[in-house]
Parts: C-alpha cells; sequence; structure tokens
C-alpha cells in the first residue's frame, strides 16, 4: 500500500475522480503543508496555518499505478492558477502534489513538464511539487461530503466553475 496526496482547491471536488477505482483503498479530506499542529477547518479555511486543503489517497501500486493517478488529478484543477481554484481563493486552495517518496518525486516532476510542454494551457504550471509532511484528517463531516450532503455539494460544485473549466480546458 502506498499513499498519494493531492490538493487542489476544496477538496470535497478532490475526491469522486478517484472513487470506487481497483486499487484505490481510500480517500481522506485533510491538510497538509502548513506550519499549525491539528489545525481545524476554520483555520486553515481563515488561511492562518499555511496548509492546503487535499485529499489523501492509499492505493496498491500493482493494482492502480501512481502515474495513473496523476493522469486522474491534472484534469481536475487550473494548474495555472497560483491563487486557488476556481471561486476558492487563497493558499489554502492552491494545487500541490505531495509525493511520499522519490519514485513519486520523479513521476510528478515528469508529468508537470509533460503538461508544461504540451501547450494546453498559455500561462506557466504553477502547481507544486513538494515533499509530504503530517497528513490532519479534516473532521468528519467533511468526509465523503458529497453523499452526506450531496445537495450542497452539487450546488457548491456548479457555483464554482470547476465543470466549465474542465471541460474547456481538458475535454
Amino acid at each position: 500500500m502506498q499513499y498519494a496526496t493531492f490538493a487542489g482547491g476544496c477538496f470535497w471536488c478532490m475526491v469522486t475522480p478517484f472513487e470506487e477505482l481497483p486499487g484505490i483503498h481510500s480517500i481522506v479530506s485533510g491538510y497538509m503543508g502548513g506550519h499549525l499542529k491539528d489545525p481545524t477547518y476554520e483555520q486553515v479555511k481563515a488561511g492562518e496555518t499555511g496548509h492546503a486543503e487535499v485529499v489523501q489517497i492509499a492505493f496498491d501500486p500493482q493494482l492502480f499505478p501512481y502515474e495513473r493517478l496523476l493522469e486522474l488529478y491534472w484534469p481536475q484543477i487550473d494548474p495555472t492558477d497560483a491563487g486557488g481554484q476556481f471561486q476558492d481563493r487563497g493558499s489554502q486552495y492552491r494545487t500541490v502534489i505531495f509525493y511520499h517518496n522519490e519514485e513519486q518525486h520523479a513521476l510528478a516532476l515528469a508529468s508537470k513538464q509533460e503538461l508544461e510542454s504540451s501547450g494546453r494551457f498559455d500561462k506557466s504550471i504553477a502547481t507544486e511539487i513538494r515533499a509530504a509532511d503530517t497528513f490532519y484528517m479534516a473532521e468528519e463531516y467533511h468526509q465523503n461530503f458529497h453523499k452526506k450532503n450531496p445537495k450542497h455539494y452539487k450546488e457548491d460544485r456548479e457555483q464554482s466553475g470547476r465543470d466549465e473549466f474542465i471541460e474547456q480546458k481538458w475535454k
């Protein structure tokens, strides 16, 4: 079992692309990359901690290789936006690939370079690639939010502009 940790704006929207795939054992919403121990959602949301909202994926690399996770990650985000994602603004909503070992580091760098070279975007790729540090699980009500609160999730996602961007830039 290995872990992959991705920041892509609001963590609610980063769960569904990875769900119910063979070799994916769990997807947990949380926080990573900041300076405060045991941050709360309110602290992270206020931009007080330096953390990004993330999803941490436990996966079996024999069944679902890390490269495939990267292929799913990029089309969920605007990788050129360093100031947040869609309607969610601030560093807590930045995009980051947090790698857990040197193989992941090399694969993440290569995938970022490939995207940069593709010409898909007019601006530079702003997504950070950083070593994973302490993962803090988000509060229980954030876990599988889209299933617990489908109406709120759908409304938030529709207002965000994420789906329109994905359709325009990735389809």
